[in-house]
């Protein structure tokens, strides 16, 4: 079972957090303020925090960005990742991906499910990783992103969590970019 490990040192990461929106301000940006609250109360760092429209070339830009920019380790991006025309970001985010962590978007839907019940099978929330970066694709409502914090993303930004996290392979994540 998963737990914390209290005898370790909780280490801080960078998250850089993108609004996916054709309409939404910064000031009324529920969702984006949704992560930045929940990063800061954790102990991370917001790095950066954008909105940008749903343009497909446009998100792929701003996520290829954060990943070449080595004081940011997590994108959060929320928004453009339902079912109709405009939403692109599920497209966007696999343009940079260099691995798709599968599991993410399974477990979101398993943890949607108990919240909003088979309407959790119109998210295509993804996880992915890029240049050493993580980046996380999550839905445009504040609900979908608490839950995704909350349930998920919380506890693999911890380091002390167990048996795994995603902070004790950072380091690792672009060693194949290292190797000769």
């Amino acid at each position: 079972m998963s737990r914390i490990d209290e005898t370790l040192e909780f280490i801080p990461v960078r998250i850089a957090v993108l609004t996916v929106s054709d309409t939404r301000s910064l000031a009324e940006d529920r969702s984006g303020q949704t992560l930045v609250d929940r990063i800061e109360k954790a102990g991370h760092v917001v790095a950066d925090r954008k909105i940008i429209q749903d343009e497909r070339d446009q998100i792929a830009d701003q996520l290829r960005a954060w990943v070449a920019d080595p004081q940011i380790d997590v994108v959060l991006s929320t928004g453009g990742t339902g079912l109709t025309g405009r939403d692109v970001t599920v497209e966007a985010h696999r343009d940079v991906y260099e691995k798709e962590i599968d599991a993410f978007g399974t477990v979101f839907t398993i943890v949607s499910m108990e919240k909003i019940g088979t309407s959790a099978v119109q998210s295509r929330a993804t996880g992915g990783v890029a240049g050493g970066t993580y980046l996380f694709a999550l839905p445009g409502s504040p609900g979908a992103c608490k839950d995704a914090w909350d349930a998920i993303l919380e506890k693999q930004f911890d380091y002390r969590h167990r048996p795994c996290n995603f902070v004790e392979i950072m380091p690792r994540l672009d060693e194949h970019l290292r190797r000769k």
